[in-house]
């Protein structure tokens, strides 16, 4: 923006775009840059002892009538909760406090308010990444032991299906997380959680009867384990497979078969592990079953595998992200899958699944860090402000900002360097859920 797009105090005016060059901490407002709503939102920036505000001429509507009050609302998790200007260290003349002016008052309430949330929705992530972590766990122990204890291994692979079950059952919205770095090193069985947590997440947004989900999640949390029996130097092969390699691959849906019979595991968690690379036009294996042919459930965690083998190859340079993947099931290989599983599947995640980096309609840049499966298009953000720590960013709960929306996905390649390594999460996209609100914990990857 150039230098002399400035306006004087008495030169504000309603659908201009102002941008302030004050800290976050100095101002009442959700965000540093926005259009000017009301003349309420004058009467605070003229509060601020400025003498001329910066604007973007491309992004102002000076055509905009007044509107009724609507104040933008955002707020730093580092301000604590009787928001204490001190906290930043010294402050200008014009810096914020309670005693500055009484008619800002209001729009302080509002974002101690905002901080309070943002505390909270921190607080549940770190409940979610706790229980990611053990999830995790738990599926190390479930592989390393499946031979040497086969029935207490089966126990614990039930009692951990169970558990992400019931939360995501009785979960009154289902909140996806995208995962953080600190996952305890567990990253090999990261795979077989995704897909456990995003098939069963696709059955509950099918209606599937609950007696189903025990089989399905034990399905979809055990569909690789005849990978077992593949040499390393294919499963962790970066180049693609020439094709006497991708028959032995292949055959691992029939060791499957076999473990999971000496496993004494269900016919229908069987046909899981035999069919989850089946597709709907046929071209899967092992056996090129089309259609009604393939199962309800394997066609479900079909959906699911392939999504997270997009999002996470054994070569992270050719991951997709997870917009881009979405978007190629959807627009390149939709006859791949059932339709409806694809349809659901696309509810619960939206557009922007959880990773995905966006541009918004402020010109902000974000990466989206929650999705509420029952508003899949206004997710939580994380928005990237260089003023502020990475691991104190700022969070935006869409749902409660009217006017602000997801312009387009922005490919990592696009994002300069700093503004990707402050957003991304991690390497490899991991999801988990929250069932906080139903009282219990839950894992996602």
């Amino acid at each position: 923006m150039a230098e002399n797009n400035t306006v004087t105090m008495d030169q504000l005016r309603i659908g201009l775009y102002v941008v302030l060059d004050l800290s976050w901490f100095q101002h009442p407002f959700a965000f540093s840059q926005f259009m000017i709503k009301s003349e309420d939102q004058i009467r605070e920036i003229r509060s601020l002892g400025l003498k001329t505000v910066r604007y973007n001429p491309a992004l102002s509507d000076l055509t905009v009538r007044q509107q009724p009050e609507a104040a933008a609302s955002v707020a730093s998790p580092t301000a604590d909760p009787e928001f204490k200007m001190e906290a930043t260290g010294p402050q200008p003349a014009h810096a914020i406090s309670p005693e500055t002016n009484s008619e800002i008052l209001p729009a302080l309430a509002a974002k101690r308010v905002l901080v309070e949330r943002i505390r909270a929705q921190r607080e549940a992530a770190a409940r979610v990444e706790h229980a990611f972590v053990n999830a995790a766990k738990a599926i190390r122990d479930i592989e390393r032991n499946l031979y040497s204890d086969p029935k207490e291994t089966v126990q614990q692979a039930t009692q951990l299906v169970t558990q992400i079950a019931d939360s995501i059952l009785c979960a009154p919205d289902l909140a996806i997380h995208v995962m953080g770095d600190r996952t305890g090193g567990e990253e090999l069985y990261f795979h077989s959680l995704n897909v456990a947590m995003l098939s069963l997440m696709i059955a509950r947004d099918l209606g599937v009867p609950q007696e189903v989900f025990g089989a399905l999640g034990m399905g979809a949390l055990l569909h690789d384990i005849g990978r077992k029996e593949i040499p390393d130097k294919i499963l962790l092969k970066a180049e693609p497979l020439n094709q006497a390699e991708r028959n032995l691959y292949q055959t691992h849906c029939h060791f499957g078969v076999e473990i999971g019979r000496r496993l004494q595991l269900s016919k229908p968690v069987l046909e899981i592990i035999r069919d989850h690379h089946e597709l709907f036009d046929g071209t899967g294996y092992p056996a090129g079953l089309k259609g009604d042919a393939i199962g309800v459930m394997p066609r479900i965690v079909a959906v699911a595998n392939y999504y997270d083998e997009l999002c996470n190859p054994v070569d992270v340079a050719n991951a997709l992200t997870p917009h881009d993947a979405l978007s190629t099931m959807f627009a390149k290989l939709r006859s791949k899958f059932d339709p409806r599983m694809l349809q659901a599947f696309i509810r619960c995640l939206g557009v922007y699944p959880p990773g995905t980096i966006v541009q918004l309609s402020n010109g902000l840049i974000a990466m989206v860090a929650t999705v509420n499966t029952a508003k899949p298009m206004k997710p939580i953000i994380v928005i990237y402000d260089a003023n502020i720590p990475k691991e104190e960013s700022i969070l935006v709960d869409m749902a409660r900002e009217q006017d602000l929306n997801i312009a387009k996905a922005i490919r990592p390649a696009q994002v300069p360097v700093e503004i990707y390594n402050y957003l991304s999460p991690r390497k490899r996209v991991s999801y988990y859920f929250d069932a906080g609100k139903s009282g219990q914990d839950t894992v996602t990857r």
